[in-house]
């Protein structure tokens, strides 16, 4: 069977979108998207902000003023380990100025080896603890969390002032702190 062959329709009945572009009414409503997007309330949805919408029950721990707004860490769904005493699963909420982060982290409150497993995304980062001694910018956050996890009454206090503290707990505050950086997720052999 040949194939059915038609004549080519009037330029008057061909769609203008063919011939120009956009018919004249189509453009007209693709002029105004950009100012109905410009008017107040439209194009946009109206989000609250993060401090509004912090887990009930939440440990603040830290408030700063970082480059752009604020940053606010806290721990909360602080859970033991059944079958490993003074182990803790715990969640840290790191809102910045323009997202809020949440970690799933580890917490050992053992007096013999405070800990705290930690990760960016890519790596995980143990870090053996030293509660009771010495506090630096380096490990602030790391005893700031894990004084929340472990003794919530001490919950965003200085770890600098809580030497006193961890010593009438059984801390000696003198145990070597280190790091140590493994890739995340990688699925061994």
């Amino acid at each position: 069977m040949a194939p059915m062959l038609t004549p080519p329709l009037p330029s008057r009945l061909v769609p203008a979108v063919t011939r120009r572009g956009l018919p004249l009414p189509g453009r007209l409503a693709a002029a105004a998207i950009p100012l109905l997007l410009a008017l107040p309330g439209l194009g946009q949805a109206e989000m609250p902000a993060p401090d509004e919408v912090r887990p009930r029950g939440m440990a603040l721990v830290l408030e700063r003023v970082v480059p752009g707004g604020r940053q606010a860490i806290g721990v909360y769904g602080v859970t033991p380990e059944p079958n490993q005493p003074g182990l803790f699963r715990v969640k840290v909420w790191d809102e910045r100025p323009n997202t809020v982060l949440v970690r799933n982290e580890t917490i050992r409150c053992r007096p013999s080896e405070p800990l705290r497993v930690t990760t960016d995304g890519q790596r995980l980062f143990v870090r053996s603890l030293n509660p009771g001694g010495p506090i630096t910018p380096a490990n602030r956050i790391d005893h700031l969390i894990w004084w929340a996890t472990c003794f919530p009454d001490q919950a965003g206090k200085d770890p600098a002032g809580l030497g006193p503290v961890a010593r009438q707990l059984g801390y000696s505050g003198a145990l070597p702190e280190s790091e140590q950086v493994v890739p995340a997720g990688g699925g061994g052999r």
